[in-house]
Formats: C-alpha cells, sequence, structure tokens
C-alpha cells in the first residue's frame, strides 16, 4: 500500500527540514490504508473483539526531506504471527532517494486490553502473509 503525500510548511523546522518526529505520522497513514485494505479498521478491530497496540519500532532515516518534497510512504505486511510486523519505505521523488526505512511491530490483545500470545485466527484470516 502506498500512500503519497507533500511536506508542508507547519511539519518543518525553522530551517525548512521535515521534523524527525512527521516521519511516523507518515508511518501510520501508510499503516491505516494497509489494514483498511484488508478489512481490518479500527471499528473492524474493536468489532472482532480485539485491540492493536505498537510494542516495537524502528526508523533508519537516510535523506532529509525538505519543504514541498513529495513523497511517498510504502508500507507492507512483513510477519504476522505471533506479532504483526509492519515494514515501510519513504521515498522522496524529487531526490529519487530513499528518505527512510522502518518497521513497528503491533501487539494484539481482547476487548479487556489482556495480551494476547499470537495473533488470533480472526485477524490471521484477513492478512495475506501467513
Amino acid at each position: 500500500m502506498t500512500v503519497e503525500s507533500k511536506v508542508a510548511f507547519h511539519q518543518c523546522d525553522p530551517l525548512g527540514v521535515a521534523w524527525h518526529g512527521r516521519y511516523l505520522e507518515w508511518f501510520e497513514l501508510a499503516r491505516t490504508e494497509l489494514f483498511a485494505s484488508v478489512g481490518l479498521e479500527v471499528h473492524e478491530i474493536r468489532g472482532l473483539g480485539h485491540r492493536m497496540y505498537v510494542v516495537d519500532l524502528k526508523l533508519r532515516y537516510m535523506a532529509p526531506l525538505a519543504y514541498a518534497d513529495p513523497l511517498a510512504v510504502t508500507a507492507w505486511f512483513g510477519a504476522v504471527a505471533p506479532l504483526i510486523r509492519v515494514n515501510y519505505d519513504i521515498y522522496n521523488s524529487r531526490t529519487q532517494r530513499w528518505s527512510a526505512r522502518g518497521t513497528t511491530v503491533l501487539a494484539v490483545t481482547d476487548a479487556a486490553g489482556e495480551l494476547l500470545p499470537s495473533t488470533p485466527d480472526a485477524i490471521l484470516e484477513r492478512l495475506p502473509v501467513r
């Protein structure tokens, strides 16, 4: 799943460089679309009696993004059990360089917040990678 955007003025520091925390927001945009594409939007996850939480995050910056740079954030499932791992790439089409790469790891809980030892079947059957 790829989401395209452009670095906005409010996402930059005074020097016009994208603030490092914005990369996580761009990850989240792509992850939200990825989960929606397999029928796992927030209301659907809750409807299955579950919640998901990010339990680990890795982000490697490779080349800075600047004001008005076009960016494409791609997210895909790297693993689905026992935890769900989502991989990301952020590409700057103006400079034709990768700006960042990373992963988030999500754990699944029941509706009460009790951590489950593995991704439940109701969620696994919607995920493309086994």
